[in-house]
This record gives structure tokens, sequence and C-alpha cells, in this order.
């Protein structure tokens, strides 16, 4: 499984904020803002502060996403072994 932050992106568009507006007002480093960029795993914390900044759930940020490996049929999965 993987995560992904396109929902933050676009909750930032909705919001009319940019990603510099995020890192001030939730206070949060520019190296956070260029994990979350890479779909990387940040702590619990900076998510919670960036849901406080926000005022939104922590479904409104991340998802959960299933690995490209895993959504490949089982038949083309075993092609490369």
């Amino acid at each position: 499984m993987a995560l992904s932050y396109n929902k933050l992106w676009k909750l930032l568009i909705d919001k009319q904020m940019k990603k510099k507006d995020l890192q001030n007002s939730a206070k949060v480093s520019a190296g956070l803002i260029t994990k979350l960029g890479k779909n990387a795993p940040v702590t619990t914390k900076a998510l919670i502060k960036i849901c406080y900044a926000l005022q939104c759930d922590i479904g409104d940020v991340m998802e959960i996403v299933p690995d490209e490996e895993k959504l490949k049929p089982e038949s083309e999965t075993l092609k490369g072994r």
C-alpha cells in the first residue's frame, strides 16, 4: 500500500492556497512539504498540524492507495518470474 496526498493539493486549490501558505499557517518545514509532494510518509503530528491549519479531517488530506504491482492482473505479475 502507498500513501497519496493528492487530496491535500486539491484542497489547497479549493482554498486558493499555495504550498508556502500551508507551510506558514501549519508551521511546518519546507522539507515536510517536499515529502508530501513525493507521497512520502510523514509523522501524525505533522498531519495534525496541517489538518488544524486547514480545518479539516485527516481523510481530507491523504489516502492509502494500492501499489501499482497489486493492480496488475495476476497473469502479468507471473510473466516477470
